[in-house]
C-alpha cells in the first residue's frame, strides 16, 4: 500500500500526540534513576550495548514470481550465516534519552522445488531510533552494588524502524538480484526491574508499520541483567531473548509480481551494556 508524503507526515504527529499524552499522563516519581540505565538524573551518559542475537528466520518470500519458505533455524544458523554486526547507543540524563540500535545479517540457504535447487541469500540492514521517557518509578528498598536504589521503571518508547532487504535468488539457470526497503514509525514500552542487588531485568515491546511501510511490525525483547564493573566501567551483562515480525509487501522489479517478506526473527541474545 502506497502512502503521500502528507500522510505519512500525519500518521507521524499522530503517534506523537499519542506518545505525549501517554507520557503526561503518567506520574512521574523525581527518585534516583535506576542504575539499569547507569547514569544519575540531569547527567548525561552515553551507553554502549554490542550483542549477538543468533536469531532464527522463519516465514515466506516471494520474488519475481516465486515463492519460497524462509527457514533458517538456530539450530543450524552458523551452517547458514555469512556475516553479522549489531549494536545499540544509548543517550539518556536518567529521564528522558534517545537510543539507536543496528543490525547488519547476511544468510543463505539452498532448497528444492519441483526436483530445482533455488539459491535464497538474503542480506538484512536493520536501522531503529527513537526516545523514551521514564513516565513511572517507584522503589523497592534496598540499594544496587552502584549504591542507587532499587526500582521498577516504566519507560513509553517512540520511534522509526528502517529495514532493507537484498535477496539474490538463483533458479532454473536464472540469477537476479533485487533490494528493498522500508521505514515504519513504531510506539512501544520498556520495563526496568531490579531483582537484587546485582540481578535486574528488562522488558520492552513494540508495535508499527500500520501500512506506512510494512502490514505490521513486532519488536519483543526481554533480558536478563548482572552488574559488575569492566574496564573500570559500571557495566551489565545481559542475556535473554528477542522477537522481531515483519510483514511487507509491494510491487517488484516485474510490475507484474509482488515482493514479499512475511518473516519472525526470533532467537537468543548475548551482551553488554557499558557506560561512559
Amino acid at each position: 500500500m502506497s502512502v503521500s508524503r502528507r500522510g505519512l507526515h500525519d500518521i507521524v504527529l499522530l503517534l506523537f500526540a499519542f506518545a505525549s499524552i501517554l507520557f503526561t499522563t503518567c506520574t512521574v516519581d523525581a527518585a534516583d534513576f535506576d542504575q539499569e540505565r547507569i547514569a544519575p538524573e540531569r547527567e548525561w551518559a552515553v551507553i554502549v550495548s554490542p550483542y549477538v542475537w543468533a536469531a532464527s528466520l522463519k516465514g515466506k518470500a516471494s520474488l519475481a514470481g516465486f515463492d519460497t519458505n524462509v527457514d533458517v533455524p538456530f539450530s543450524e544458523i552458523f551452517d547458514h550465516l555469512d556475516f553479522v554486526a549489531m549494536g545499540n547507543v544509548e543517550i539518556t540524563n536518567g529521564q528522558w534519552g534517545v537510543y539507536f540500535d543496528g543490525q547488519y545479517v547476511q544468510t543463505s540457504q539452498d532448497e528444492q522445488v519441483l526436483a530445482h535447487e533455488i539459491g535464497l541469500d538474503i542480506t538484512t540492514t536493520t536501522l531503529s531510533a527513537g526516545a523514551f521517557y521514564k513516565a513511572y518509578e517507584w522503589q523497592l528498598g534496598g540499594n544496587t552494588v552502584f549504591g542507587k536504589p532499587r526500582t521498577v521503571s516504566i519507560e513509553p518508547t517512540i520511534g522509526l524502524r528502517w529495514t532493507e532487504l537484498k535477496a539474490d535468488v538463483e533458479a532454473f539457470g536464472l540469477k537476479t538480484t533485487k533490494s528493498a526497503d522500508w521505514t515504519d514509525p513504531f510506539v512501544g514500552l520498556r520495563v526496568n526491574a531490579d531483582l537484587t542487588e546485582r540481578w535486574n531485568v528488562v522488558a520492552e515491546a513494540d508495535v508499527g508499520g500500520f501500512d506506512v511501510g510494512s502490514k505490521i511490525s513486532v519488536n519483543a525483547q526481554a533480558y536478563l541483567g548482572y552488574r559488575t564493573m569492566l574496564m573500570g566501567h559500571p557495566t551489565i551483562l545481559r542475556a535473554g531473548y528477542r522477537l522481531l515480525y515483519q510483514d511487507y509487501e509491494n510491487d517488484d522489479f516485474t510490475g507484474a509480481n509482488k515482493f514479499r517478506w512475511d518473516v519472525s526473527q526470533h532467537g537468543p541474545v548475548l551482551g553488554l551494556s557499558m557506560r561512559f
